[in-house]
Order: structure tokens, then C-alpha cells, then sequence
């Protein structure tokens, strides 16, 4: 890449007069920096390494010294915002296709072997970087725009909403299912049947673009995630146990997670632990503060199922690592 477009798409400034005026390619890792590359200094202190590796270019956001007055010296405000948009003119470059799509069909997705063009898009710029900057041309990309800058794209796509295919459910429990999808049985599937509509409109999405797919075997996914414990808040075993707590990070799906408790086990015993920010006209709903507070109100109160809002089962690896620190001190 010419410096001359490298400085106008990255709206950074050349603070020397170099002998350089093109790079052999664009780097961030250090370690497979070569002659005639630029380098992104991510991390600052790594210059020195880079020079000596042979880049023809570097660019940072740091007071930095010019240890090499014959090559590219490119200062930006902000590196990984550079980075950004830089990734943005390389995805223009290779026509890509990209469709935007919710949360949950994002992570379904990224539970799916494709081929090998159709990628999922998670993480972040450097993630993002690694994975994208070699794709093969007008690859096509699926991303959430909670999870990620839309900037980072243009002419976004919206997944097909008319479902031609449905899926066929066989047997259910609340948090497990087996079904049947173009003649294929999935049996005993780790997702709960809320998760269903979700998946229909991932499969279609594959129909629709004829992208060739493979369901893993799926694992839980961080939202509407059921934890089987005991008395004593351990993990145990899927099914093992007739306590549950069920964790819902996403404040978007809290609603349809509650009407499908409702819905689906109206025999059972259930309390809503629920943010102070948030407010709830469902019956056994109990208000927290602080995160720490939500073992409390589990502790004192008996259900079958437990919804617990903005926060994940890490808060049981907090309470036992509390617990144990209490036995030491004493």
C-alpha cells in the first residue's frame, strides 16, 4: 500500500521526510514483521524491535522518538481507531458481503461448521484484523452491531425473514430439545427451545446464501444459560439437580426470557433477581445492588428456577472463592 493512501485513510499525520513511499504489507504482531512492512504499534514499546526488523513505516499515537529518519514515521490520534479504518478499505477492497444479525443468531452461528467464506465476526479490532485481512473476495460476514462497530462496514444486510424451512421439534425439555431440520435428526440438542426461532432464521440465512453448514454439537451459550446446583450453590451436572438458575446478561431478552418461564413451567417455583435499574411486574421478583448481593437473596428464598438478570455464573465461583477466604480467616 502506497504511504500516501496509507496517511489519507487513516487520517494520520507523516512527522518526517522519509526515503519510503510504499509497504510490503500491514502488521501489528512484531514477531512477523519483515522488510518493507508498516507496523501499527498496538503496543508502544515494541518499536524498537520493529525498526530492527526491517519495517519501513511506523504508526503511533504515543510520543515516540525517530530512531530511523529514512523511514515512515506516522503519527494518529488514536491507533485502533487507524487500524479500524484501514480493515474498512481492505473489506471495501475484497467486495465483501456483510449481514448484520441479533446476538443470539451470532452465537448460534459461531456453533456451526460453514464453508469456508462465510465467516462469523466477533471480537475484537485485533481479532478482527487477523481474521479478515486475508479473506478471499466478496467473502460473506455476519456480525452483531452490539458486539461490533458497524462503521467498520458498508452496505449491511439484513438476515431474510420469511422462514420457508421450519424447524420440526420432536422432543423438549426447558432447556433441552430434538428436532428435525431438512429430513436431519438433531437428537438431544443442549439448547432450549426458546433459542428455536433463533436458529430458524440462521438455517434459512444458510439456505438462502447456499452456504453449506455443519451443526457442532451445541454448548451453552452465555444467555438464558441454566446452571444445575445444589444447597450449596456448586455446579453440578446438566439435569442433575431440581435447583436452577438461569442467567440473562442481555437486558434485550429479559422480557421474552420471563414470559417463557411463565409460559412453559407454571407448576414451578420461580423468583426474578432482577438490577435495581430494571423494574418488573412479574410476582417473586427481588431487587439487587451490588452482585455480591444476589447469593443473599438465593440463600433465602426457595425455588425451582431462578432468573438472575446482568449477571453470569461466575458470581458462583465469587461466592465459593468468598466462602473459602471466610474458613481461612477464621
Amino acid at each position: 500500500m502506497r504511504l500516501e493512501n496509507v496517511l489519507a485513510l487513516t487520517h494520520a499525520s507523516l512527522i518526517n521526510e522519509p526515503c519510503v513511499s510504499d509497504f510490503n504489507n500491514i502488521v501489528f504482531d512484531v514477531k512477523k514483521v519483515n522488510r518493507g512492512d508498516l507496523f501499527i504499534a498496538i503496543n508502544h514499546d515494541e518499536i524498537n524491535q520493529a525498526v530492527q526488523n526491517g519495517a519501513y513505516g511506523i504508526v503511533f499515537d504515543k510520543p515516540t522518538q525517530i530512531i530511523d529518519s529514512e523511514i515512515a514515521w506516522i503519527e494518529t490520534k488514536n491507533i485502533e481507531d487507524a487500524l479500524k479504518r484501514l480493515l474498512r478499505f481492505r473489506l471495501i477492497e475484497k467486495e465483501v458481503v456483510v449481514y448484520e444479525c441479533d446476538e443470539i443468531i451470532l452465537k448460534l452461528a459461531m456453533q456451526c461448521s460453514t464453508d469456508s467464506n462465510f465467516i462469523v465476526v466477533n471480537g475484537d479490532i485485533q481479532k478482527l484484523y487477523k481474521n479478515l485481512w486475508h479473506i478471499g473476495n466478496r467473502s460473506t460476514l455476519l456480525f452483531c452491531s452490539d458486539l461490533i462497530d458497524e462503521n467498520l462496514f458498508v452496505n449491511i444486510k439484513s438476515i431474510p425473514k420469511n422462514i420457508i424451512q421450519k424447524i420440526t421439534i420432536m422432543e423438549q425439555t426447558l432447556f433441552e430439545t430434538s428436532f428435525i431440520y431438512e429430513n436431519k435428526f438433531y437428537e438431544r440438542q443442549l439448547i432450549s427451545p426458546f433459542f428455536i426461532p433463533y436458529l430458524e432464521k440462521l438455517f434459512h440465512l444458510y439456505r438462502s446464501l447456499k452456504i453449506n453448514f455443519k451443526l457442532k454439537k451445541f454448548t451453552p451459550i452465555e444467555n438464558f444459560e441454566a446452571v444445575f446446583t445444589n444447597k450449596k450453590f456448586e455446579i453440578k451436572e446438566f439435569g442433575s439437580s431440581d435447583c436452577v438458575l438461569i442467567f440473562e446478561p442481555n437486558i434485550k431478552l429479559v422480557k421474552q426470557g420471563m414470559d417463557y418461564l411463565q409460559n412453559r413451567a407454571p407448576w414451578a417455583n420461580i423468583i426474578y433477581i432482577i438490577p435495581q435499574t430494571m423494574k418488573s411486574n412479574h410476582l417473586n421478583t427481588f431487587i439487587y445492588e451490588q452482585k455480591n448481593e444476589i447469593i443473599d437473596i438465593l440463600k433465602k428464598n426457595k425455588f425451582n428456577f431462578a432468573f438472575i438478570v446482568g449477571a453470569d455464573k461466575n458470581i458462583l465461583h465469587i461466592a465459593k472463592s468468598n466462602q473459602k477466604q471466610l474458613i481461612l480467616e477464621f
